[in-house]
């Protein structure tokens, strides 16, 4: 046998032990219903929370990243995809990535992080006991919207019309519907028009309702969709001059005015260390799903003097970031 021969099938024999290796990590499915643009800087965040128990990327554990973009209606094939491949746990991030994941799977483990309430929203029997393959974080987004209004009428305190924008395909799109006309009228609003968008051609007849109804300002609701969408959305709120706050930073970072939410890097770190928790014999339904403790108000002054408006110092002082 020629020199270059034998070193050539010693070299490929001595790959085939690492290749098995490789095949042999656990693997961890990453389903998420949002873009990789909107949640790349949080990733950093879930290594953390997987390092910290032991577990590397590339090392001692593999991860398969599936983004659905907001396109609700791509998740089950993304999540077929992650468990056809046999993925020992599933982070499902945003409420319709969890419940893609367990109408797909009763066995596999899923982490998920939401927004709203779980319990609520029937992912979980209760926070302390889930009762099944699906623990996680849940930033009580849908629980902010008073608070998210409060911040906004302490902007514009001249404004009693405030437009909601929720995306109908969202499972928590009507108790968000119900939560804005509850708070409105706890604030003395005199009327919340709630806009509909569950594609990027619902933005423009959205916008153009809430002139018809003169609203001075608007919330937009937690929503995957929405969020993989900031930059339209903050855009076509500038353009209509119209002071928005927003339930992610993402948009903030997009030129929005105000955010209001758990925060993110908090909630991705968390979802890091329950899965390794996972992969080391831990079952979701003894892992209680954790509540937000921390809170960020994000203010852009760049857009706050676009609009016209000056920011009360009580904003400033109590804001955790400010985007001059």
């Amino acid at each position: 046998m020629r020199r270059r021969a034998f070193l050539t099938l010693l070299g490929g024999a001595a790959a085939l032990p690492l290749a098995a290796h490789a095949q042999q990590l656990p693997l961890i499915g990453f389903l998420s219903v949002g873009s990789q643009g909107t949640e790349a800087g949080l990733l950093a965040a879930f290594r953390q929370g997987l390092s910290e128990a032991g577990f590397v990327e590339g090392r001692n554990v593999a991860i398969e990243y599936r983004w659905a973009e907001g396109e609700y209606d791509r998740l089950p094939g993304l999540c077929a995809d992650l468990i056809g491949r046999r993925a020992a746990v599933i982070a499902a991030i945003g409420g319709p990535s969890a419940r893609a994941a367990l109408a797909a799977t009763t066995t596999i483990p899923i982490v998920y992080a939401g927004a709203g309430d779980p319990v609520r929203g029937g992912l979980v029997e209760s926070l302390n006991r889930p009762g099944n393959n699906l623990t996680g974080v849940t930033s009580l987004g849908d629980d902010l919207i008073p608070k998210r209004l409060e911040i906004l009428r302490e902007l514009v305190p001249d404004v009693f019309v405030v437009a909601a924008l929720v995306n109908p395909a969202n499972a928590s799109a009507d108790l968000q519907s119900r939560d804005l006309e509850k708070a409105a009228r706890a604030l003395g609003l005199k009327e919340v028009p709630i806009l509909k968008a569950s594609a990027e051609s619902d933005f423009e007849p959205a916008f153009a309702a809430m002139n018809e109804a003169r609203a001075g300002a608007l919330l937009v609701a937690t929503d995957a969709f929405l969020a993989s969408r900031a930059a339209k959305l903050t855009s076509l709120a500038l353009q209509h001059a119209l002071p928005a706050i927003f339930g992610s930073r993402a948009f903030v970072a997009a030129g929005g005015l105000l955010s209001y939410e758990a925060s993110d890097a908090s909630r991705f770190h968390q979802i890091g260390a329950y899965v390794a928790r996972i992969l080391k014999g831990a079952r979701p339904a003894d892992l209680p799903v954790i509540q937000p403790t921390r809170f960020e108000l994000i203010v852009n002054l760049k857009t706050a003097k676009a609009l016209g408006l000056i920011v009360p110092d009580t904003l400033l002082v109590a804001a955790d970031e400010v985007i001059e």
